[in-house]
């Protein structure tokens, strides 16, 4: 179908530009004027900023905790159903997750007010994020059936999973309160494109000795797969038509939602500084072309039942179309296009610094219009040349939060290059290293990073993998 084979496109594009969920390497770089979309509240040295289109923001990520592909297609010598088995089969739990986040950002810039204490900044960017756990019990019913599984409950709220490819638009002002305090706030209008969401599954399938028959098997469940936006793409009879409902729904013409971003960056001392910020607190309500699949019920059947002395007569009839459609009187599967509500994925995140070493430039009085580091606002602050903290993240997802700890170490060389290290330990791996570079030529800036160092000898068998650049151009100064 041409609609799916579209998909398939989109998602193979977006793996290769994506944009990871916990992006500790740019947080809180502050040479770095993407550092504001983790951060509205983060300390901000431009006079204005303008990012190159599709270039500004560009990163990506893949996430599963519990297998890679290279423990599934290696070439072993071991057979793909003993390694499925073993590796996913008798190792994954329901808690083990598949995800990637996508985000591309089309335009991004931002400037200081008349009054130079207030920054201002605006944006666009397309964002797709999905995350599915693994289905156990689901999986060892279509790899092993349910035959010689007598007293097994199957557990039904194994399956979840949810998805979105969503446009959004942002607007965000920074204010420097005193030398100390900075805060920020972001607006963001949410469009949304798609939407799949199966999250609030509950029920089982038990077998057990039957009366009538060898085995009984007892179905309660009571299943919901919440849709919006496929349907209308898929109505989409060409390629131009399929582009044109893209976009629609891209600006306004889908599903709205509304959300903000805060934050705050507070400086305990010359030397010490603390940050927080709370991101995508908002919802999406799905009205313009939402679709529900239920399944909803409880019923216990023992197979297919004959009476041979009654039935002698009707030996030819569909006995098994008969038990189909007893057990779909019992537990019906239902459709609907009802609207409903999805909560974006919020993110918390927050860190300790110190600085120490020299100042960078002179003497840390950097007021030069040229040059990076200065200060945007009615107070001078004084940058050094070496950093280093933690930082705590924070995701909210259907099975609960996922957390991160960071620790990071920032080298400044003068106002032309910064970098900037840092070792993370989450769900996904506990040897994460990362590295990201800050490149500052006049007004042009640029800036590259790469996440899990240690696993990129062999993508394959990492369990996590990710990148970001980006390329910006910055006006420095006090704005006065």
């Amino acid at each position: 179908m041409r609609f799916n084979h579209c998909l398939f496109v989109i998602a193979i594009c977006f793996v290769v530009g994506v944009r990871a969920q916990n992006k500790q390497l740019l947080y809180d770089f502050n040479e770095i004027p993407q550092s504001l979309s983790l951060n509205p509240g983060v300390e901000s040295d431009f006079k204005w900023f303008a990012g190159v289109p599709l270039l500004s923001g560009v990163s990506g990520n893949f996430g599963s905790n519990g297998i890679s592909v290279h423990d599934l297609f290696a070439d072993d010598g071991l057979d793909i159903n003993v390694k499925f088995r073993e590796r996913a089969l008798n190792s994954l739990g329901p808690r083990d997750e598949f995800s990637t986040t996508v985000q591309l950002e089309y335009l991004t810039g931002g400037f200081r007010g008349r009054n130079p204490n207030y920054f201002y900044s605006f944006g666009g960017y397309l964002e797709m994020d999905n995350i599915t756990y693994w289905p156990q019990d689901y999986a060892f019913l279509v790899f092993d059936g349910n035959a010689g599984q007598l007293g097994r409950r199957y557990n039904l709220g194994d399956l979840k999973t949810r998805g979105s490819l969503v446009n959004v638009l942002h607007f965000g002002i920074n204010k420097e309160v005193d030398r100390y305090l900075t805060i920020g706030a972001r607006g963001k209008i949410y469009s949304g494109i798609v939407d799949y969401s199966s999250t609030r599954n509950s029920g089982s399938l038990r077998n057990i000795e039957g009366q009538n028959n060898i085995i009984s098997s007892t179905l309660n469940a009571d299943l919901l797969l919440q849709t919006s936006g496929f349907q209308d793409l898929d109505n989409a009879s060409d390629d131009d038509l399929l582009t044109n409902e893209i976009i629609n729904r891209a600006l306004f013409g889908g599903d709205i939602g509304v959300g903000i971003d805060v934050g705050f960056t507070y400086r305990l001392s010359e030397r010490t500084t603390v940050t927080g910020s709370l991101l995508d607190l908002g919802f999406i309500y799905h009205s313009s072309d939402p679709k529900s699949y239920s399944l909803e019920g409880n019923t216990t059947v023992e197979g297919i039942e004959i009476d041979i002395l009654e039935n002698f007569a009707s030996l030819d009839r569909d006995f098994w179309q008969d038990l189909v459609d007893e057990v779909e009187a019992a537990v019906p599967f239902d459709t609907n296009t009802k609207n409903y509500i999805t909560f974006r994925p919020t993110k918390l995140y927050a860190s300790i610094r110190n600085d120490f070493g020299e100042p960078v430039g002179n003497s840390g009085l950097q007021n030069c219009d040229c040059t990076a580091g200065s200060s945007g606002g009615g107070e001078l602050r004084t940058k050094y040349r070496n950093s280093f903290g933690g930082q705590f993240y924070m995701i909210n997802r259907p099975r609960g939060p996922q957390m991160a700890l960071t620790g990071f170490y920032t080298r400044r060389i003068g106002n032309i290059l910064a970098f900037k290290g840092t070792y993370t330990v989450d769900k996904f791996s506990y040897t994460n290293l990362g590295l990201g570079m800050n490149l500052q030529a006049g007004p042009v800036n640029f800036y590259i990073m790469a996440d899990n160092l240690l696993s990129y000898n062999n993508i394959a068998d990492s369990n996590y993998a990710s990148f970001q650049f980006g390329l910006n151009i910055i006006s420095w100064g006090s704005g006065k």
